[in-house]
């Protein structure tokens, strides 16, 4: 059980935040008692706040500091942060790990972290709760974040990777940390992983960018003709398409900058579609409203589908 546990976190923001919020609320009366939370962080704003709220225990000034007598160490930090934080823990002038200490992170693409912990000889188990908010930081953390959500747990590049008995032990403490937190651990592969949310999380985020690039402008290219007009129209259809485009550049940026082949596989599939699209709208006659009616509803029944 992960119970009576040292965690500490580098990097403490809304995931980390909600980790450990439901750390504290969630498991056995034992379980809940026994943890030591210590956090790390490069402002410590997020940590200070947490530790006045009672859901962590202490806030260091180094991730050396942090992982010094951790049980578990979860990254939670950008893509490309994560990466450096990797390096950190594997010099052993600034960090130094217990021999029976499990690594974990928390970040949205596996394929590049993986072969990093890999290639520095580290104890880790890539890790990927999916679930979030368009709002980022501590202050946004929940305690019911990841509720039935499901948690990606990656053990190497590809599914013919051989556990041993220590990567055995190590994948077990990270999905018990996922059950813990009332998430649904679910094994897979690098490759399967960067390429699933490459279509589900990280294409919907490129789109919601583009759109609004398309509609508004951008400050190197200027507002675009008739938006003063349609900003004081819109209304939630383009609140909800624009949502992810809210989000904390830097983590969006890491993301795509680390998943980038896949992501351009979907952007091109989309741009296929769209392709599609106006080939109907524009094409000889003007648009077929029989053909573009079974268009809408094929990908309504799609999402019913997966729904149901």
């Amino acid at each position: 059980m992960i119970g009576r546990m040292e965690i500490a976190f580098l990097g403490f923001g809304l995931i980390a935040g909600s980790i450990a919020r439901a750390v504290r609320t969630r498991g056995t009366i034992e379980e809940r008692r026994g943890d030591r939370l210590v956090a790390w962080s490069p402002t410590g704003a997020g940590a200070r706040a947490a530790r006045e709220d009672g859901v962590i225990d202490t806030v260091v000034g180094s991730p050396g500091e942090a992982v010094a007598s951790a049980d578990l160490v979860i990254i939670a930090a950008p893509p490309l942060e994560a990466i450096a934080l990797l390096g950190i823990l594997a010099d052993p002038t600034a960090a130094r790990l217990r021999p029976s200490t499990v690594v974990t992170d928390v970040t949205s693409t596996k394929a590049r972290i993986v072969e990093r912990a890999a290639a520095l000889g580290l104890p880790f188990v890539g890790g990927h709760p999916m679930a979030g908010l368009e709002t980022s930081g501590y202050a946004s953390s929940r305690e019911d974040l990841f509720v039935d959500r499901p948690w990606a747990i990656v053990t190497g590049g590809t599914t013919t990777d051989t556990p041993t008995t220590a990567m055995a032990a190590r994948v077990a403490v990270v999905e018990e940390l996922a059950r813990r937190v009332g998430a649904r651990p679910v094994r897979m592969d690098a490759a399967e992983h960067d390429a699933a949310v490459a279509a589900v999380s990280h294409l919907p985020l490129v789109l919601a960018a583009a759109l609004v690039e398309a509609v508004a402008g951008d400050p190197d290219r200027g507002e675009r003709a008739g938006w003063p007009i349609a900003r004081s129209l819109a209304a939630t259809g383009w609140r909800d398409m624009t949502r992810l485009a809210r989000g904390d550049e830097s983590m969006g940026a890491g993301i795509l900058a680390t998943n980038a082949d896949a992501i351009v596989e979907q952007i091109r599939a989309v741009r296929d579609v769209l392709d599609r699209w106006i080939a109907e709208l524009d094409g000889p006659g003007g648009p077929g409203a029989e053909r573009l009616h079974s268009r809408l509803r094929s990908a309504r029944r799609r999402l019913d589908d997966d729904a149901s």
